[in-house]
């Protein structure tokens, strides 16, 4: 019988990556945390009318990508294909927002059927920043300045490109400028571009066809059509950006393909993953709390494509350090009964350190080789021997160092000192 597969572009994590997942949660959590932000889990499943509503019924996630399935009410439920609007859900179904201004964050899964590839898979993992109640620009500000403060954490080079949308009345009229002027060049068009025309105009100058530069260049710019409000909020944004030291590329193509969108859009980019260069996306949406029937309220956040951060963190730091830092190794009817009660002594005395213990018997040499594989700067030997002396040998699999042998109340103290000049 044929063994059952993963679903194609739904990936297994594990070992090494797994490792690098984990080390961007814990960095990522501790971050947020000392900015004032909580940790809020949401479903992965959502009713679909969410997404139509926030999303837009004729757009490509919509149309083309999410994973839809009527279950057996027969309502019509989806997997979150982005965390913005069950965020939002959330926060007008649970009365958040009547508790003031919110700063929330989100880790987790989620879903479209696209053609998977590097760096873009159909199971895919983000982290989702979301505030409710700043107006800004201060608060747009702090966002960058925090995905910046991880890029330097992580080691990460990334550059930042930034623009405005406007508002939605000075965007609406801009669409109309931009609808007729590629209009007057449609033969120039691809056939993606010629079929966003007259629904989604902004998505033309998102377009990586290198062919339609020159006419995405010669197109009217956004940043000309802003209205008094949304340009003095973009300058202050950017006079808040130099005075914090934040390099920033101002691209007149910076658009979202979402009508929720407002003034401030920005992008952290990278050319080290070839054409997936986008590893965070952020952007205003005042509008979408009361498109899903909550009051007015300001908004704003970015989604983090982790698997792509990862990536990045792969490239500066490629060695995974170990898991283990003592592998202890007992041979001897008596050592064997002992072994696993004496290291459950040592992990209460110092939780901090990492043990593992062989299992599965063998002979000392078998069991060094495990001890080896497994990563540690230490193995530790008890034999019957050290157990009558209650003594414990020490030998170092990293370092030429000759073998030691410690009484079992100096061990956590030993190792602690050993470990901190490593």
């Amino acid at each position: 019988m044929a063994s059952v597969t993963a679903v194609r572009g739904m990936n297994d994590i594990a070992g090494e990556q797994s490792y690098w997942f984990d080390q961007l949660e814990l960095q990522a959590r501790a971050l947020l945390a000392s900015y004032g932000y909580q940790h809020v889990r949401l479903p992965v499943v959502e009713k679909t009318e969410l997404f139509c509503r926030s999303i837009g019924e004729v757009t490509d996630i919509v149309e083309k990508e999410m994973y839809t399935f009527a279950d057996r009410n027969g309502d019509s439920l989806t997997l979150r294909p982005e965390g913005t609007a069950g965020c939002v859900r959330a926060a007008i179904e649970n009365s958040w927002l009547n508790m003031g201004a919110q700063k929330l964050y989100y880790m987790g899964p989620m879903f479209r059927h696209e053609r998977p590839q590097k760096g873009r898979y159909r199971q895919f993992y983000q982290l989702g920043v979301e505030t409710y109640g700043f107006a800004g620009p201060d608060i747009d500000a702090e966002l960058i300045l925090m995905t910046a403060r991880l890029w330097k954490q992580l080691g990460i080079q990334a550059r930042l490109l930034i623009n405005s949308l406007g508002s939605a009345e000075s965007r609406a009229t801009y669409k109309e400028a931009l609808t007729n002027y590629f209009a007057a060049h449609y033969e120039l068009l691809d056939e993606d571009s010629q079929k966003r025309l007259y629904r989604n105009p902004l998505r033309i100058l998102d377009s990586k066809n290198p062919a339609l530069a020159d006419c995405i260049a010669g197109a009217p710019k956004l940043i000309d059509w802003l209205d008094e409000a949304s340009q003095q909020s973009f300058n202050r944004l950017l006079a808040l950006l130099d005075a914090s030291g934040i390099a920033y590329e101002v691209s007149p193509t910076l658009v979202r393909g979402l009508d929720y969108y407002n003034d401030t859009v920005f992008e952290w980019v990278t050319d080290a993953l070839g054409s997936q260069g986008t590893i965070c996306a952020g952007g205003r949406y005042d509008g979408l709390v009361t498109q899903l029937g909550g009051k007015a309220t300001p908004a704003i956040g970015f989604a983090m494509g982790m698997e792509r951060v990862v990536a990045l963190m792969q490239l500066t730091e490629r060695t995974q350090p170990s898991s283990v830092d003592a592998y202890v190794i007992a041979a001897g009817d008596e050592a064997q009964l002992k072994v696993q009660p004496l290291v459950e002594t040592w992990r209460d005395q110092s939780p901090q350190l990492r043990f593992m213990v062989h299992h599965g018997g063998g002979n000392f040499k078998s069991q060094f080789k495990k001890a080896d594989k497994s990563g540690a700067r230490f193995a530790l030997v008890l034999g019957d021997d050290e157990v009558a002396k209650q003594q414990i040998g020490i030998k170092f699999l990293r370092e030429e160092s000759e073998q030691l042998t410690l009484a079992w109340t100096e061990v956590t103290a030993w190792l602690q000192s050993a470990l901190v000049t490593e």
